[in-house]
C-alpha cells in the first residue's frame, strides 16, 4: 500500500497553526509570570510590558511573611503525595482484578463502580460530609485522605491497560508457581509504567488543584492547603497583584514538575489505555 506523502505547504501550515495555538495556550501564563516580578500599579498598564523594566524579586520573599504559605504549601505536599499513593495501590489492585481475576459477577460489578463517574460530586458532598461528622473527622487530613483513596477512573484507566496484556504471559508465570500477588508484582507492574505515570499525573494535580473540599472539611488555619491559601491571601490583599501573581506561580511549580517528570510516559499511556475494551 502506497503512502501519500504531505505536501511540504500542508506540513509547514499545520506546524505554524500549532505553534499559534501553543502561543495562545500559553499567553495568560506568561502574563502571569511577568506580572509576579512587577509592583502592583505596574501590572495592567497597557499595552502590556511583558519584560519587566525592574525585576521586584521581593514580591515571592513578601508573600511568605504575609501568610503561612510554608504551612499551607507543606500540608498540599502532604495530602498531595499520600492520596496519589493510596491511589495507585488501590486502583492498580482493583484494575487487576477486574482484567484479569475470573470471578461471579465481575463485569457487572465493574460497570457498576464505573457508573459512579457520572454522579456529580456535588449529589453525595452532603452524605459525605455527614458521614465524616459522624467519624469525627472533620477539620482532620484523614478526612480528605480517606475520601481521595478510591479513584473509579483510576481503576477504568489501568484496566483499559492491563487488558493489553497477553493472558498467555500472565498463565506461563502462574505455571513456574507464582501466586496471583507475585504474578501482579513481577509481570504486570513492571510492563505498566506508562499507566501508573498517567495516573501519577492526574491524582496529583486533581489532589494539589482541590478547592472544594479542603475548604468544606479543614477550619483550622494549620490544616489548609494552598489553594485555599491563595483565596484567603487574595481577599485580604486584594489590591497587591504582583504578590498575588507570584504566589499563583508558586503553587504552579509543583504541578509542572510533576508533570515534566512523568510527561515521556503519559501519551503512551493514554495511547495505549485504549488499545482494548
Amino acid at each position: 500500500m502506497m503512502i501519500e506523502k504531505r505536501s511540504p505547504w500542508k506540513t509547514a501550515l499545520l506546524y505554524i497553526l500549532l505553534i499559534l495555538l501553543t502561543i495562545i495556550t500559553l499567553l495568560p501564563l506568561l502574563w502571569m509570570l511577568s506580572s509576579s516580578f512587577k509592583l502592583s500599579s505596574e501590572v495592567f498598564t497597557f499595552p502590556i510590558q511583558w519584560i519587566p523594566k525592574t525585576f521586584h524579586w521581593e514580591n515571592y520573599i513578601t508573600i511568605w511573611q504575609k501568610i503561612n504559605l510554608a504551612r499551607y504549601t507543606f500540608n498540599s505536599f502532604k495530602l498531595s503525595f499520600i492520596i496519589t499513593a493510596i491511589q495507585l495501590l488501590t486502583s492498580s489492585f482493583a484494575a487487576y482484578g477486574f482484567s484479569k481475576c475470573r470471578f461471579p459477577g465481575r463485569n457487572g460489578l465493574f460497570l457498576a463502580y464505573i457508573a459512579t463517574i457520572a454522579i456529580p460530586w456535588q449529589v453525595y458532598m452532603l452524605p459525605q460530609y455527614i458521614m465524616m461528622q459522624k467519624f469525627g473527622l472533620i477539620d482532620t487530613h484523614l478526612s480528605i485522605i480517606l475520601l481521595q483513596s478510591f479513584t473509579a477512573f483510576g481503576v477504568f484507566l489501568l484496566r483499559q491497560f492491563y487488558m493489553s496484556i497477553p493472558d498467555e504471559l500472565l498463565e506461563a508465570a502462574r505455571i513456574d508457581g507464582l501466586n496471583e500477588y507475585s504474578t501482579f508484582a513481577r509481570i504486570v507492574l513492571p510492563l505498566t509504567k506508562p499507566a501508573m505515570a498517567t495516573l501519577i499525573i492526574m491524582s496529583f494535580v486533581t489532589v494539589w488543584n482541590d478547592f472544594m473540599g479542603p475548604m468544606i472539611y479543614f477550619n483550622s488555619d494549620n490544616k489548609k492547603t494552598i489553594q485555599l491559601g491563595i483565596q484567603m491571601f487574595t481577599g485580604i490583599y486584594s489590591t497587591e497583584y504582583g504578590l498575588i501573581m507570584a504566589t499563583s506561580i508558586l503553587a504552579l511549580i509543583p504541578v509542572l514538575v510533576v508533570f515534566l517528570a512523568f510527561q515521556r510516559f503519559f501519551v503512551e499511556g493514554i495511547a495505549s489505555s485504549g488499545l482494548k475494551g
